[in-house]
């Protein structure tokens, strides 16, 4: 019996930029092949050459990039010398392609049925009428509601997930052998990322359709491929079919990456240890244990003279122990975000009040807010975007004491040469720029910065959603070690319940805008109570990897986990 012939067969691809110097390879001797029907993975972390091995595929490689040697064979025929003009009749009609950003993926000036319809239009898939109609079908079929609705409605008024959804009815309109997804549901949320994935399932299943799907997230791949190819600095390291790779990794990259994995990786829950001002019994009882309490808090949005107010964040309560982290948990437009940036005194609170270390900081002004802001430092989810691209390392990260008037020059000096050498950062990158550093290295500084004026609460809003599984990996390690080592509470913003059952003690759950369960983590995730956090919970890739954790809680801890204030709703 004849083996079926691959659908698509890279062989010894090697891909190069054009620089100033010359050529410099990226991509080196890489060979698989992907066979009609099969589900296919990618991984690697970023600069693994995975997007440009799967760019050359379609010859939309950035420019100056050229493939330099090997074959790109569809069906058997080599497609890789194919000018620009001859691919424009594979792509689309014979291979898909999912991009990675909805965003800056889809025309903001059209309406995506326009949009869409421009693919029928130039494959000459039908007459105007017969292609409005198909247009609607296929955003029904991606279960966008009122799809004619939709249809004359821009990007920017449809969320993350609809754009996403708009991107696949795009790359599966002409219902091609192939689709290429390039990391399709790394910016969603964990719900939304199960429904894009079930619905690529879905139609691969209706049409046969093989699927390329590239990512660096190992649950995705574990829970989604029949086969994983893993590659590392532009080399292919293993592939092999998925439990093979998964079960019994042959090479210590792979290796490293399963354990980095917040999805697949075995992580004992966190429980709390005696703050270090619990130390001393002698002071115990003169401290409060909770660094942060809010209360009833609620926040209201106006959308119009015509329209009821937007209420983002609907009576939640809750506190963070000292020395401990707490999760915010939920979707996107859950409340979350606004609810840290109550906390961080960004926005006001419509009622409710926000309690440090005791004291109400609801209605601080003037100098006392000057001093909150002090105490409470903010990381965010995007290191690049927040770091000055004009000052070096160790200018960005003594900023703070310099807004604050702590120390003279010398001493912000020696501070920020401290803080660098505390975040694991090799001394030399005081005198560069944020230009000049990795993804992992920016988020480092970004977390040096916070601690610069000694905070006693550092609120990370989506601090590790950005990163490789490795690089999430260091930096949740680096977090943990400081904490430990400075005493310091945190209030942890994520959507990805794999990082919360690592990271956090203690967790609150939202929807729309009000907390419906929340407590000790391994409570909330071993027992959730409500159908909703079980519904996150089953969205999690491999989540049994996380949810059968060995380590027993301690049958008496030293201090009791916090369990935050307000009721779960039914």
């Amino acid at each position: 019996m004849t083996a079926t012939a691959p659908l698509l067969s890279i062989e010894h691809l090697d891909v190069g930029y054009r620089t100033r110097d010359g050529v410099r390879p990226v991509v080196h001797d890489v060979s698989l092949d992907v066979q009609p029907g099969e589900v296919v993975a990618l991984v690697g972390e970023s600069g693994s050459g995975k997007t440009t091995t799967s760019s050359a595929v379609l010859g939309l490689l950035p420019e100056g990039g050229r493939a330099l040697g090997g074959a790109i064979r569809l069906s058997g025929t080599d497609i890789a010398g194919w000018s620009d003009r001859r691919l424009e009749s594979v792509r689309g009609a014979r291979i898909g392609y999912i991009p990675q950003d909805p965003v800056s993926s889809l025309n903001p000036v059209r309406p995506i049925g326009v949009q869409l319809a421009e693919t029928f239009r130039i494959h000459g898939r039908g007459d105007r009428r017969s292609i409005r109609g198909r247009v609607l079908e296929l955003l029904e079929r991606v279960g966008l509601d009122d799809p004619a609705l939709r249809a004359k409605q821009y990007p920017h008024e449809l969320s993350g997930g609809m754009r996403q959804r708009v991107l696949i009815a795009n790359a599966v309109a002409l219902s091609p052998e192939l689709v290429i997804a390039d990391e399709p549901t790394s910016a969603l949320d964990v719900t939304v990322q199960r429904r894009i994935l079930d619905l690529i399932d879905e139609l691969r299943r209706e049409h046969g359709t093989a699927v390329l799907l590239v990512t660096h997230d190992l649950g995705v791949a574990a829970e989604r491929a029949e086969r994983i190819v893993v590659m590392q600095h532009g080399r292919i390291v293993e592939q092999g079919a998925t439990e093979a790779v998964l079960d019994a990794p042959g090479e210590s990259y792979t290796r490293r990456l399963l354990a980095d994995a917040p999805g697949l990786a075995e992580h004992a829950f966190r429980h709390p240890r005696p703050p270090l001002f619990l130390r001393d019994p002698g002071v115990a009882a003169a401290e409060n244990p909770f660094v942060l309490e809010a209360s009833g808090l609620v926040k209201e949005f106006s959308l119009g003279r015509r329209r009821p107010a937007f209420r983002a964040v609907d009576d939640v309560s809750f506190q963070v122990l000292r020395g401990t982290t707490h999760a915010i948990v939920g979707e996107s437009g859950s409340g979350k975000t606004t609810t840290a940036r109550i906390i961080a005194r960004f926005a006001a609170p419509d009622a409710g009040a926000v309690s440090l270390g005791g004291a109400d900081a609801t209605a601080l002004a003037g100098s006392a807010k000057r001093e909150f802001r002090r105490r409470v430092q903010l990381v965010y989810q995007n290191p690049f975007a927040s770091l000055d691209p004009r000052q070096t390392v160790a200018e960005i990260i003594s900023e703070p004491l310099r807004n604050f008037g702590v120390g003279d020059r010398a001493t912000r000096a020696a501070t920020a040469r401290r803080l660098i050498d505390r975040v694991a950062l090799p001394a030399d990158v005081a005198g560069r720029r944020p230009a000049e550093l990795s993804g992992g290295q920016r988020q480092r500084v970004a977390i040096a910065r916070a601690l610069a004026p000694e905070p006693e609460l550092v609120i990370l809003d989506e601090a590790v959603s950005a990163l490789d599984v490795t690089v999430q990996a260091r930096i949740l390690e680096l977090l943990e070690q400081l904490q430990d080592e400075l005493g310091l509470s945190y209030l942890f913003i994520s959507h990805d319940l794999a990082v919360v059952a690592r990271i956090s003690h203690s967790v609150s759950v939202m929807r729309r805008g009000r907390i419906v369960e929340q407590g000790a983590t391994e409570q909330v995730f071993r027992a959730p109570q409500h159908a909703y956090t079980r519904e996150l919970l089953d969205a999690v890739p491999r989540r049994a990897a996380v949810a059968a954790v060995a380590t027993p809680a301690p049958s008496a801890p030293a201090v009791p986990p916090a369990v935050p204030t307000g009721k779960a709703l039914a």
